[in-house]
């Protein structure tokens, strides 16, 4: 009678679906605090990397402190350190000695650029030494003008090598130091600028100023310095935020590159300036110098689709690179590695490095444009460009070894690229 009047079968179906629930319910609360743990902490490790690295609040600071006591000046110390009309925006910076900011300097738009405390003793900064320009102990009190021009000339001769036309190039760099372009230089202008002249970017910007290729320097003060903004960069691809690149599968990501570049015809005139730059850099006015980094963020464009050098501290001069590797102890050739590109043999009867890089500029650019302007190449020049980049990216040895088929190649292909934009409107 009982068994009739409660059928108990109808209440253990409700309590198994709700342990069933409950179960689930559970598992997902289990998840759920997983992935916002893993979540948070990859955050903080992010955050933690990034305030590590971003330190422009003591770099300016730094600065500003050695500019009241007098020690250092220049045309933009006045804007970042009395009138805060200089301003560190956006952090850009990937290591630790030099912080990168976007900013604004009145109605300017400009990127920042801030050299921190001496690194460790490596190649690279062999390539730049820091001791003097962290210290602005030289000139020393006492010199004159003529004395400082022939510092610069003896320092420009030891990075560039013995060029006939130095005197121009210092005059230009003494040009730069008036600051305030009231006739006389200073002793904290010229510890100024003698500290700007140990970075190989602004060497750089110094030796191209005549050419479209590196961003013009608004103004500087010490070893801080304002280049003028780039407005797209990297060369292809897309900047996000750390905190939305660290989820991004590395396949996705380089899909996610190609999908923002720019047309075909702009990515040509892009790809034909940076063989201008391998023919400027190359046996240019002031020497030779190698392309240690090239890669599509060391580059960035204008509106008018114009390359532009982003990242000048691995096109290091050739003359100066040859004698830090000859005294460059090594084991095998990996040791023989400045940057990413330049690498040298080693010599193992002797344990030192040799001075001559395995690959020339032109076949590094090439390799970095492969993928570039072949995505999308118009099917009638697709095969002849091909053939022709593979054909680069196989020269080996220096430049000056093979320097005939080296300027046939460079010639052949801008030649190639430029006959198919000439007649748009890219061109």
């Amino acid at each position: 009678m009982a068994r009739g009047l409660f059928p108990w079968g109808f209440f253990t179906k409700p309590l198994y679906i709700q342990a069933k629930f409950s179960y689930l319910h559970m598992k997902y609360l289990f998840f759920s605090w997983l992935a916002v743990f893993v979540g948070s902490w990859i955050v903080y490790v992010e955050y933690s990397s990034y305030t590590e690295l971003c330190r422009g609040h003591d770099c300016k600071n730094s600065i500003c402190d050695k500019y009241k006591k007098g020690v250092i000046d220049g045309s933009a110390c006045s804007s970042l350190c009395e009138k805060d009309t200089l301003y560190l925006g956006k952090c850009l910076t990937v290591k630790p000695k030099s912080q990168v900011y976007s900013g604004t300097w009145g109605d300017l738009e400009g990127v920042i650029k801030c050299q921190m405390q001496e690194a460790p003793h490596d190649l690279g900064n062999e390539m730049e030494p820091r001791k003097e320009a962290v210290a602005f102990n030289k000139p020393t009190k006492g010199t004159s003008v003529e004395k400082f021009r022939e510092m610069i000339i003896n320092h420009l001769k030891a990075k560039v090598g013995d060029q006939a036309n130095l005197a121009d190039l210092a005059t230009q760099v003494l040009s730069i130091t008036d600051a305030n372009k009231d006739g006389h230089i200073s002793l904290p202008e010229a510890r100024s600028t003698w500290a700007l002249l140990q970075l190989n970017e602004f060497l750089l910007a110094l030796v191209l100023q005549d050419r479209e290729h590196t961003p013009k320097l608004l103004g500087f003060c010490g070893d801080l310095y304002v280049m003028e903004k780039v407005p797209y960069s990297p060369l292809y691809g897309i900047s996000l935020p750390w905190i939305i690149e660290v989820w991004i599968p590395a396949g996705l990501r380089r899909s996610m590159d190609q999908w923002f570049t720019p047309s075909w015809p702009h990515k040509a005139k892009i790809s034909i300036g940076l063989l201008e730059l391998v023919e400027d850099v190359f046996h240019g006015t002031f020497g030779s110098f190698l392309m240690c980094d090239v890669s599509a963020t060391s580059f960035g464009y204008n509106d008018r689709h114009d390359l532009k050098v982003m990242d000048a501290r691995y096109i290091v001069p050739e003359a100066i690179f040859q004698e830090t590797m000859r005294q460059q102890r090594c084991d095998v050739d990996e040791d023989c590695l400045y940057g990413v590109d330049c690498l040298t043999s080693c010599d193992l009867t002797k344990h030192r490095c040799t001075p001559e890089v395995t690959r020339p500029n032109l076949a590094k650019a090439c390799e970095a444009l492969k993928d570039y302007t072949l995505i999308g190449a118009p099917s009638d020049v697709r095969e002849e460009l091909e053939k022709q980049l593979y054909a680069c990216i196989a020269l080996k040895g220096s430049a000056e070894q093979m320097e005939i088929e080296h300027s046939l190649i460079l010639n052949n292909l801008k030649t190639l690229l430029w006959k198919k934009i000439s007649h748009t409107k890219d061109s």
